[in-house]
Parts: structure tokens; sequence; C-alpha cells
């Protein structure tokens, strides 16, 4: 743990089974809803910070540049670009919460550092969420996929089993750290309308926040988020009004989507819920984040 920089003894830690989330701005944060998503937890619930990891050897400073920020008595200093670390009791579970930049370099030896902190900590599971632009609607619920390769993982929690192969990001990297030390883990992506990926998803990281906290076994704290809801519908509505095309393209989003929403519903009308299941959409959201993952290494 040679960058990580303990804010606190970690021996002197005295979390209970802790499980260990992530997010990463940048990359894996369509629409800021997985880093949003953390940060209200880290917010909401009164989080202590307990280390960060020492950006220096991560990070590009030309692509995420620190800021100069003056005190009172107008004083520089520059914030780094900083991974942090949290812990926090909530009802029902102690969680370790990880944000900040993905790094830029060196990603084994990140991942390193914070698999040795899920050690130390005690974790028992690993958790990371992500944010994808996909051709949804701004104006349905939000999709979201689970995945897991870790069986107990996936029957436990209704998780869908990974099969993606292809560029991955930090957080595939994280996972795949975690489970060499046999820590189970689990990833959680919400979709974000492409066509408002200008705009930070409040609604995104809602939907991310009540299904990692329904996985935790906590309530989910996501009042000031329903909040904002209101006013991203109506800055995207505001935005699409003037575009005739934009305004068809997302009529027939939603007409798709809700045509899929009925045949789910006559599916668990008709059908047996097992084979029910067979049929229902998570499957086309991870083929959005194939396609997703595949587009965004051909544009870097």
């Amino acid at each position: 743990m040679e960058h990580v920089r303990w804010m606190t003894d970690p021996e002197g830690l005295t979390l209970t089974h802790p499980v260990f989330v992530a997010a990463f701005t940048g990359w894996n944060d369509a629409g800021d809803a997985a880093s949003t998503a953390v940060r209200t937890l880290i917010e909401t619930s009164g989080a202590t910070p307990i280390a960060e990891i020492d950006p220096e050897v991560f990070t590009d400073f030309a692509t995420v540049r620190p800021h100069v920020r003056l005190d009172d008595d107008r004083r520089r200093s520059i914030v780094w670009p900083t991974v942090g670390i949290w812990s926090a009791s909530l009802p029902g579970t102690d969680v370790v919460l990880v944000l900040g930049p993905e790094p830029a370099l060196r990603w084994r030896t990140f991942c390193e550092q914070l698999t040795a902190v899920a050690e130390v900590s005690g974790a028992t599971m690993g958790l990371t969420v992500g944010a994808l632009l996909a051709d949804v609607p701004h104006t349905r619920p939000t999709q979201l996929i689970g995945t897991a390769t870790d069986d107990a993982l996936v029957d436990r929690f209704d998780l869908e089993r990974s099969r993606y192969e292809g560029p991955t990001g930090i957080v595939g990297v994280l996972h795949d750290a975690l489970s060499r030390r046999g820590l189970p883990t689990a990833s959680l992506w919400a979709a974000v309308p492409g066509y408002a990926s200008q705009l930070a998803s409040p609604r995104a990281a809602m939907a991310l926040v009540e299904r990692a906290c329904s996985m935790m076994g906590t309530p989910a704290p996501v009042s000031r988020l329903a909040e904002a809801i209101a006013d991203y519908d109506a800055r995207v509505a505001a935005m699409i009004a003037d575009d005739d095309d934009l305004v068809t393209y997302v009529s027939r989003l939603e007409e798709m989507v809700d045509e899929m929403a009925d045949h789910d519903e006559a599916l668990d009308d008709d059908l047996d819920p097992l084979d029910a299941l067979d049929e229902a959409d998570p499957e086309l959201l991870a083929a959005e984040v194939e396609q997703f993952l595949r587009e965004r290494t051909t544009d870097d």
C-alpha cells in the first residue's frame, strides 16, 4: 500500500463485514450518474475519510487537471484530483466508499492499492457502479444492468452472468483484482440518454443508489436526487423542444420502451415466471454496454 495515504490508523478500523463500493469519474460515468450515486452515499451517511490514493503516479494531469483554490485570506492552494476512500455505518451494513477520477497510468498498481484497502477493512463484497450512454428516453425509468461472475451473487441478487469480452475501463480491472484476491464482486450500470449526455442525470444516479442499497440491505437516501429530477426533466425538455428531429427521435424511443414493457407484462401474465426471465431486457442493455465500450475505444 505504498501509494495509500491513511488518514486514520488502519488497524483501528472497526467495520463489520463492509461492502466495498467504488465509482470513478470519466469514462465509466455518463451523465455523472455513477459518481453522483456514490457521492450521495458519502454525503448522506456522514462518512469518515479514512484514506486516499496519491495521484502523482496514476494521473495524467494534462487531462485531469488540478484546481487552484483561494481561501478567505486570498491565499492560493492546489487541489489535486485524488481518489478518496471513506467508511460509514449504514442501517444494516457497513461500507467502504471509493470515489475519484479514473487513473490514466499503472492500472494494475492502482488496483493493488484499492485491493489492499479492501482486505484491511475486512470487505466481504465488492460493488462498482457505472453509467453509459444508450438509446433510452429520459421520460422513462432508468434501465439498469447488474452483472457478476460469482454464482452466489448472481443467484442472490438476480444479476446477469457477465459474458462481456472487449475493451474495459478501470472498473473491469478492479473487478479482476478483487476477484483474484477471493472477493466476490458485482457491477451495476445505468443507461443515460445519449442525446442528453452533457447534463448530469439525477434520475440515473437515483436508480443506481436504489439498486445498490437494495443489494446491501439498507434504505436508499434518494430524497435529494428525487427533488433534482423535475429540474433535470425540464432542462432536457427545453433542450429538445426546438429540434423537430430530436422530438421525433425521443418519441420513438418512448414507443420502443413502452412496447417492451407491454411485452414483458404479457409474459408475466401468460408464462411461468422462470420462462419470462429468459425474455427480460437486461440482455439488450448488456449489448448496449458492449457497444458503448467498443465505440468509446474507437473514439479515443
